[in-house]
């Protein structure tokens, strides 16, 4: 029998040596991607504990962050509409993952959204931060209604209306009263940032920049019929060639959509060429692919850019010499910063070895591969602890940040949920007539990167 066994692993090991290399490395990817759902999984799990640990039982409003200092817990007992939305969904994405039951999936967004119903408003908007304990305005942070926020919230609405149709009325209510037309103006045919109820102002700031965050705001609002479809067309691709104080001179052309003309214009890095964000950051760069889809529908365009993002973050942490890579806004020892890979940006922020985990989760559909070796690259730094992984690293001085974001967390499950359930939040998404009415917004457009 010893014998046998001997001639046998002799004869694998010769097939194997003479497998050719290209099955070699497919046999080598297939391994990788059973150890990286594996380990997906055990990442949502330890993820959602947060979600669990950190939200109050009665409003289901989840702490916006905490921080461990000598194993003392000081938690942010305030949260946000952006932390609502993220919540609600990672609900979900527990659920899908086994982690809880339907029955107590339904009953914590049940809690949220009776919060919700009884919180203060303005033209059925929400205000930036609430208290988590009896859900009541912070007044002393001021009064501001912020665009993309909102935009967040009425996302993570929208899914929980599709996920558990008995929340459908109620959920579908809230989003149906969020008046998006009061932040938009027609003549520049951009949202404002927000708007201020105190001082009754709006910000002088518009939302300009399409490759950004604040897109989904936008797509829903136009979802929603509170703004015009030409709304999509009249945010700049790259700023104008003539405004030389952005990062680069763009290159490009003018297209026509729907009588519309815009500049489809890009930056390129080391000869590859994208549509930059505002900052560079990962998070603005593919937040909003965790409920549009844009990898599915806009396959000339946004989808399209946001592998070019990914591969260039990679790349640019290879250049600047980082052991892991992910460079997005993020806690840090001291508060909390915005980091990016810095010439992804038309105005782009720092880069200064800073890492936060959930910039690989984001990239998890379009660099699978590489996302599972940055995760173990992310581990040695012993980032990985109980609720999941901390929110950032500096690569170059080791320094851990000891806190949790909800924001982050929420990335993250939600981030993984799509990956191993075939984009099943963005599903959700895109099944209500809000989601699914603009797609043809996604479909359409070619940007100037396309060879």
């Amino acid at each position: 029998m010893k014998k046998y066994l001997s001639v046998l692993l002799v004869m694998l090991l010769i097939a194997s040596a003479t497998l050719p290399s290209a099955a070699l490395a497919e046999q080598d990817n297939k391994g990788k991607e059973v150890a990286l759902s594996k380990q997906l999984k055990a990442i949502s799990k330890k993820t959602y504990r947060y979600f669990e640990d950190f939200t109050n039982e009665e409003t289901g409003l989840t702490y916006d962050a905490v921080r461990m200092d000598d194993g003392e817990i000081t938690s942010q007992e305030f949260t946000s509409p952006t932390n609502i939305s993220m919540y609600m969904m990672s609900t979900i994405a527990a659920e899908d993952a086994g982690i809880i039951s339907r029955e107590e999936a339904v009953n914590k967004i049940k809690n949220t959204l009776n919060s919700l119903d009884g919180m203060d408003k303005w033209n059925g908007l929400f205000y930036n931060w609430y208290n988590t304990e009896d859900a009541s305005l912070m007044t002393d942070w001021g009064q501001f209604i912020s665009t993309v926020d909102n935009g967040w919230l009425s996302a993570g609405l929208i899914v929980v209306g599709q996920a558990y149709p008995e929340l459908y009325d109620q959920a579908h209510a809230l989003v149906e009263d969020m008046d998006y037309a009061k932040l938009y103006t027609p003549e520049v045919g951009q949202m404002r940032g927000g708007y201020d109820v105190a001082t009754e102002s709006y910000t002088a700031h518009h939302y300009g920049a399409f490759y950004t965050e604040p897109r989904v705001a936008s797509y829903i609002a136009i979802g929603k019929e509170d703004v015009p479809e030409e709304h999509w067309w009249k945010m700049f691709r790259t700023m104008p060639e003539s405004w030389d104080w952005q990062a680069q001179t763009p290159e490009g052309y003018t297209e026509t959509y729907d009588g519309i003309d815009v500049f489809e214009g890009h930056y390129s890095y080391k000869g590859t060429k994208y549509v930059p964000s505002w900052g560079g950051s990962m998070f603005e760069a593919l937040m909003p692919q965790l409920v549009l889809k844009e990898k599915e529908l806009g396959k000339n365009a946004l989808g399209l850019n946001n592998k070019r993002h990914v591969d260039i973050q990679i790349q640019y942490a290879k250049d600047q010499g980082y052991e892991a890579w992910g460079m997005s806004p993020a806690a840090t020892p001291e508060n909390y910063s915005e980091f990016a890979a810095t010439p992804l940006g038309m105005d782009g922020y720092k880069a200064d070895g800073t890492v936060t985990p959930h910039a690989t989760f984001l990239a998890l559909e379009y660099a699978p591969m590489e996302a599972f070796e940055n995760i173990q690259a992310l581990k040695r730094f012993d980032t990985y602890d109980k609720y999941g992984f901390l929110d950032s690293v500096n690569v170059e001085t080791g320094e851990v940040t000891q806190a949790y974001l909800a924001l982050d967390q929420g990335m993250i499950m939600v981030s993984i949920a799509n990956y191993l359930h075939d984009g099943v939040i963005r599903d959700y998404f895109h099944q209500d007539q809000i989601g699914k009415s603009p797609e043809d917004l996604l479909i359409k457009e070619t940007f100037s990167i396309k060879e």
